[in-house]
């Protein structure tokens, strides 16, 4: 009979994304080969990398362990770089983590981590208790006892790894940026009264990926794939509304004080695309949520739906220009001149502005080295310094995404880089309410 795991898909995916798109081999599982610490080692002896998981409830602890388990008690008494983490069950992309150079033995039966020799952690499996110091459970979000019965403890064989030494660093860094992130922002406040939600306007080319963009910051905050903006293909735009999309904190939760603003994509060709009318009209917040646009007809203030004397919490506070980074060096020289056009109309009404560079082919990998750097300046790339300049959007309001497309799962990786230009956003568009008279 085959042994199988208490994970679901979605936790198991979700798992191997954030070890690093490695393989999950379940090695041990308490209820099926005993409650015992020789049990676990005759199974796990030797088997390179493990991650133990043990399920409590509704809450669900995890051990990374770089080294082997071993028979050998001094082998394990070594300084080994462990991966602590906890989440809630069915919600393992909103994980909490700890990073502790651990020390691993074996006494009365029991599994104990130890941390500067300090015990941290430690598997009564006998008893099927754990126990967690005070400093790690605040850091799991677990309640602190000394003897937390749990369900279930199993360990799995990590296969996959390429590259020992940097291992740890790796896989913890984007969790470790992603939480923080996902808490500044779900405790946003707009810094003035007046306004009680910052509006993001989305501008680009047709398939540029503004609708994916706001698909994948949904996504994050409801913590799976959502596709509520409809997304067209890279000549045929098929958002034909203004639409503006609040955002929810998860399926039940409270709408967060921003909203991304969604319209047609921009086109070379008159007659195709957003209207260049419509513009200053939408940026002002005289156009209405669901307006049908009309790329030969703009709307006017005689129209029954047109917003007459919008407050500066109709208007638009950022915007933000998206565009497909390998199609910059294509741009014709008609579609240069109407986001030039677009960007003086932008800049005439005094909004605040970014650019957004979608469909970078390997970003996950260039951020996962780089993360500590993400709030610096991209100037390595001639396209993205072309872009900027030709915008006139500095260097440092210019950030990188890879938006969900055709993902099933959601990515540690990519929510912090979504996250992370969110952030960005909100803080232009707060550099906008300072400067306001």
């Amino acid at each position: 009979m085959a042994v199988t795991t208490r994970l679901t898909w979605s936790e198991e995916k979700s798992l191997q994304k954030m070890l690093g798109n490695v393989s999950l081999r379940l090695l041990y599982k308490s209820s099926v080969h005993e409650n015992k610490t020789s049990s676990i080692l005759d199974k796990c002896t030797c088997q390179g990398p493990t991650v133990t998981i043990i399920y409590i409830r509704n809450t669900t602890v995890g051990i990374f362990m770089l080294g082997p388990y071993s028979k050998t008690y001094d082998h394990l008494k070594r300084p080994n770089p462990s991966f602590y983490f906890s989440y809630q069950r069915n919600i393992a992309t909103e994980m909490r983590t700890a990073v502790l150079e651990t020390e691993t033995k074996i006494a009365s039966g029991q599994l104990v981590f130890y941390s500067s020799g300090q015990e941290v952690l430690s598997v009564c499996l006998n008893d099927t208790k754990l126990s967690i110091n005070d400093s790690l459970s605040k850091a799991l979000g677990v309640y602190n006892r000394s003897d937390i019965s749990y369900l279930e403890c199993e360990v799995f064989r990590v296969e996959g790894i390429e590259d020992d030494t940097n291992y740890i660093r790796k896989i913890t860094r984007a969790m470790k940026h992603r939480n923080p992130l996902l808490s500044e922002l779900r405790t946003y406040k707009p810094c003035v009264d007046f306004v009680s939600k910052v509006r993001i306007l989305l501008l680009g080319p047709v398939g540029s990926g503004k609708s994916s963009f706001i698909n994948s910051v949904k996504s994050v905050f409801q913590g799976r794939l959502t596709r509520q903006a409809a997304v067209g293909s890279d000549v045929t735009s098929i958002t034909e509304q203004y639409r503006i999309y609040p955002i929810r904190d998860g399926k039940y939760g409270d709408y967060l004080p921003f909203s991304l603003c969604d319209s047609m994509g921009l086109h070379e060709k008159e007659g195709v695309g957003l209207c260049m009318d419509d513009i200053p009209y939408i940026l002002k917040g005289c156009i209405p949520d669901r307006y049908q646009l009309n790329p030969n007809k703009p709307i006017t203030p005689n129209h029954p739906n047109f917003i007459s004397t919008p407050s500066l919490k109709d208007s638009i506070h950022c915007v933000a220009y998206v565009m497909d980074i390998n199609s910059i060096n294509d741009l014709s020289s008609k579609m240069v001149a109407k986001l030039k056009q677009v960007q003086k109309e932008v800049l005439s009404c005094g909004r605040a502005c970014v650019l957004l560079l979608t469909k970078v082919t390997n970003c996950s990998e260039f951020l996962q080295d780089n993360f500590l750097n993400m709030d610096k300046p991209m100037t390595s790339q001639s396209q993205i310094m072309h872009v900027s300049k030709m915008l006139s959007v500095p260097i440092y309001n210019t950030f990188m995404v890879e938006n969900y497309t055709s993902e099933w799962e959601l990515d540690p990786l990519k929510d912090t880089q979504i996250l992370f230009v969110l952030r960005q956003m909100l803080r232009v568009a707060e550099d906008f309410f300072e400067d306001l008279p």
